[in-house]
């Protein structure tokens, strides 16, 4: 039983050391030009549809809330 869970624990060792790591690129140059360019487009809106998708969700949140507020204040 022993030599079953050294065994278990060399080739879990084998598997987390072997695995390939993932190469990162660093894009903050990228981002501080995309978000101090002088577009005309609102900071909250320059990440691009995620941001405005993310933008109308969250004001519709608010407009729901302030109205189910309301109702339940009467």
């Amino acid at each position: 039983m022993y030599k079953q869970l050294m065994g278990l624990q060399q080739l879990s060792r084998r598997t987390i050391s072997s695995s390939a790591r993932r190469q990162v690129d660093n894009m903050v140059k990228e981002k501080q030009k995309l978000f101090q360019a002088n577009n005309g487009i609102p900071v909250h809106l320059k990440g691009g549809a995620k941001d405005a998708i993310l933008y109308r969700l969250t004001m519709a949140l608010t407009v729901f809330g302030k109205c189910i507020n309301l109702k339940l204040g009467m």
